[in-house]
This record gives C-alpha cells, sequence and structure tokens, in this order.
C-alpha cells in the first residue's frame, strides 16, 4: 500500500516544475506527510570514521536540504546521517530559473542552482535547536561574488563550529564560475592550510575536534586526482566525498534535456564516479575515509560504492525517483547482503573491488 501512494505521490510531483516539487517535499517533511521508515538497527551496518559512530553507511548528500529545515525529519527515513547546504555567508539567489531538470528516461537529473541558500545565519539557528547528538553535516561554500573565497569558507567553520558533526568544503560544484579551480594543487593547499587551521583553532577552545571533508569533481584529469590525494594526505585531511555532478553528457537517452548546462546527477553518474572513487582509494591508501557518491539508487549499488573503496555512501537524485523509502530499502538490502555474505560488518566488503573500477577507462 505504502509503495502505491508513494508512485502516485511521484505522479503528482512530476506535474510539477522540478524545483517547486522539491519545495513541496520539504513541507511535507516538515508536517510529518512523509512518515519515518527507518530500517531496524543492524550492528553489522554500524561504521566509524573519522572517529564519529554512524548507525549505518547510508547518507544524504548536500543539496537537498539547503538550508537546514529538515535534517533530523531525513534522518527518520532511514538515513545514516545527512548533510546540509551548501551554505554560504550571504544569502543567494543563485542561478535563473529554471535550474533544475527531470531526464526521466536516464533517471538523471541537470542542475545549475548555483549555491541558492539563506546563508550562514538563517541556518545556523535551525541547526542550533537540532539534537546536538544527530548525525548532520554542514557542506560549506563560498559566495559567487566573494572577493576572498578561501575565507568564506574558514568564515563557515568559525559559525557552525558548534552545531556541526563533520564539514564538507565544497569547491567542486561546476555552476558557480571559477570554483572548479580551487582543486588545483597550490589553490587546494591554501584552502586546506586555511580551513584546517580554522578548525584546529576552534577544537583547541571547544574541546571538540570536527572533521572536515573536501568534496570534489568527477571530472578529474589523472594529473588533478594525483595533486588532491597529494595535498590532502600532506595536510592530513579527515576524508574524501567522491564526488559531486558531473558536466559530462555521455550515453543519455534525452537529449533534449541534456543539452541544458549545468551538473548531471542521478544513475547514469554511478560508474563514472565510482571509477574516480577507486581511483583516488588507491591514490591515499587504505586508511584515509571516503565517502562515495553518484548514481546510488539499490543496495546493490551502494555495495557496490563499498567495494570500490568508500567507508560510506550518499545519495539524493535517485530520490526523486525512488521516493522518501529508498534509503529504509536500502538499508534493508544491506543487511540481507550481509546474511547472504555471512559477513560480520559491511566494511568486510570495503575494497574488495578497488583493483577493478580503477582499472576502467
Amino acid at each position: 500500500m505504502i509503495d502505491v501512494f508513494q508512485s502516485l505521490a511521484r505522479r503528482g510531483l512530476f506535474l510539477l516544475d522540478p524545483e517547486a516539487a522539491h519545495g513541496l517535499s520539504i513541507k511535507g517533511l516538515k508536517t510529518g506527510l512523509v512518515p519515518a521508515c527507518a530500517a531496524p538497527a543492524d550492528p553489522r551496518l554500524a561504521q566509524t570514521v573519522a572517529g564519529l559512530a554512524f548507525a549505518n553507511p547510508i547518507g544524504l548528500a548536500a543539496g537537498y536540504d539547503k538550508n537546514a529545515e529538515v535534517p533530523e525529519a531525513l534522518l527518520r527515513l532511514g538515513f545514516g546521517f545527512t548533510e546540509i547546504g551548501t551554505v554560504t555567508p550571504k544569502p543567494q539567489a543563485g542561478n535563473d530559473k529554471p535550474r533544475i531538470f527531470r531526464l526521466v528516461e536516464d533517471e538523471a537529473v541537470i542542475n545549475r542552482l548555483g549555491f541558492n541558500n539563506e546563508g550562514h545565519q538563517a541556518a545556523l539557528q535551525r541547526l542550533k535547536a537540532c539534537d546536538r547528538k544527530a548525525m548532520i553535516g554542514v557542506n560549506i561554500g563560498a559566495n559567487k561574488d566573494s572577493a576572498d573565497r578561501i575565507a568564506d569558507y574558514v568564515t563557515g567553520i568559525r559559525t557552525f563550529y558548534g552545531v556541526a558533526r563533520y564539514f564538507t568544503a565544497n569547491i567542486s560544484s561546476p555552476n558557480t564560475p571559477g570554483l572548479r579551480d580551487l582543486q588545483a594543487r597550490e589553490s587546494l593547499a591554501a584552502l586546506l592550510s586555511a580551513v584546517l587551521a580554522a578548525r584546529d583553532d576552534e577544537a583547541r577552545k571547544a574541546g571538540i575536534r570536527v572533521p572536515v571533508f573536501l568534496k570534489i569533481a568527477p571530472d578529474l584529469t589523472e594529473e588533478g586526482m594525483d595533486d588532491i590525494a597529494a595535498v590532502a594526505l600532506a595536510h592530513h585531511l579527515d576524508g574524501l566525498i567522491v564526488s559531486n555532478t558531473t558536466l559530462s553528457r555521455d550515453g543519455l537517452r534525452d537529449q533534449r534535456q541534456a543539452k541544458e548546462s549545468g551538473g548531471l546527477s542521478g544513475k547514469p553518474l554511478f560508474e563514472k564516479s565510482t571509477i574516480v572513487l577507486a581511483k583516488m582509494r588507491k591514490r591515499v591508501g587504505p586508511n584515509l575515509p571516503i565517502i562515495g557518491v553518484g548514481g546510488v539508487s539499490s543496495a546493490e549499488t551502494a555495495a557496490e560504492k563499498i567495494r570500490a573503496g568508500a567507508n560510506l555512501v550518499q545519495l539524493y537524485s535517485c530520490m526523486v525517483y525512488e521516493g522518501p523509502l529508498l534509503p529504509g530499502k536500502i538499508v534493508r538490502g544491506l543487511s540481507a547482503l550481509c546474511d547472504r555474505e555471512a559477513l560480520t560488518s559491511i566494511s568486510d566488503i570495503r575494497g574488495s573491488r578497488t583493483d577493478y573500477w580503477a582499472s576502467k577507462a
């Protein structure tokens, strides 16, 4: 019956403009219209990553709850963690509408939102009202018109230090001109030096060390991956998130929507992002945490990210097509996988197919 309701709800939402449908789904979570549907706790899925204890490895990627409106409601859907943002110091409207496009045949989304959000202070006040133990990460970015983008990231660390369980520095959105330039070796070294110094300063004052992750693009060259791995290891970064949306349009069926500019996410991103994940795992070694993102739509695709080398997994765009029951289904599916393969922990499969994915073109 729930699946029937979800199917009808999806049809209704798909009659709306994608951004309007997104807003309606946020309202549904706020009002409780979208019910809690978490899977039973399974200790085999619990993971400790970067010093944090996650109930399960499935998280919601940044981009859905940009303004920290419903993080606790999202956790009740079955996610082991959720990430708000991307938030910038000052509010900004983002790019002109329309700026989100569904590619239904491909179960994909193209967006060119441009970090639309209400700014640090609006998100901060909402997060202060949340349970401090809730596993909520904060994804920080820079304003489009910022005169000092690195300073914007530092401000994000200092502003949210008391409420974030972890931080993600997002330098990989394709929708803010020049932002991906921060992935270059010298620029990235300057960014991480400043961000991690701010984190260490806040940690000394608060007595709590909050991990910092770096979110990278899937469109990197081999040299670009080399640079990011070297800088991340040299600066003792807490982890990587691989990856953001892609500018590639390879293999898409919906050629009309494929012409839209912006970042592509959803099922077509799975292979590309998983290859980059495995290649980064090979570069950084077994110990640096990696969160795998891109095209996760099932327990099997989530498990494949872990086999490729991920410690944790995030999803977002596939929920547009699968609905709010998806995280619970994936968690149940991972428990079933543990049963079938007699695993004591889902981490037992981690890295078992890194070589396979890293060798793919």
